[in-house]
């Protein structure tokens, strides 16, 4: 019986957290195969590191990273993280459809705009105005 939503490109996530890494870079986009061939960065594999070490000892608390610029990997599947945006660290609960993204695009920077009323001068009839 094939469940829709478990697959990645033709592939169980079960299937792919026992594919190599050169196997799982064929499944890939050009970019994220690229990023992978130039092998992790130091903060990588300390990230992918502590998620290992989270996993194996069933451990509670996420774990916090600065690496917005790392691909979810098959194996991050159900580990729980805090991503910088810059400001504060936000959650994030690592599901199958994320595999092949970054972890930055989960993360936004940057707020929606909201605005309130105009400032003085904004118009006409607010330059006559008092500051008080």
């Amino acid at each position: 019986m094939m469940r829709k939503g478990e697959y990645y490109k033709g592939k169980l996530v079960e299937e792919l957290k026992k594919l190599s890494t050169q196997d799982f870079m064929q499944l890939l986009s050009a970019r994220q195969r690229r990023s992978l061939k130039r092998e992790f960065t130091d903060q990588k594999k300390k990230l992918l590191k502590s998620l290992k070490i989270a996993r194996e000892t069933n451990q509670k608390k996420p774990v916090k990273t600065h690496c917005r610029d790392m691909i979810i990997l098959p194996e991050m599947v159900g580990q729980q993280l805090l991503i910088y945006n810059g400001k504060e660290f936000l959650p994030l609960v690592i599901s199958y459809e994320m595999i092949g993204r970054y972890l930055g695009e989960y993360s936004f920077t940057r707020k929606r705009v909201q605005h309130s009323a105009p400032g003085i001068g904004a118009t006409k009839s607010s330059g006559s105005l008092s500051v008080k």
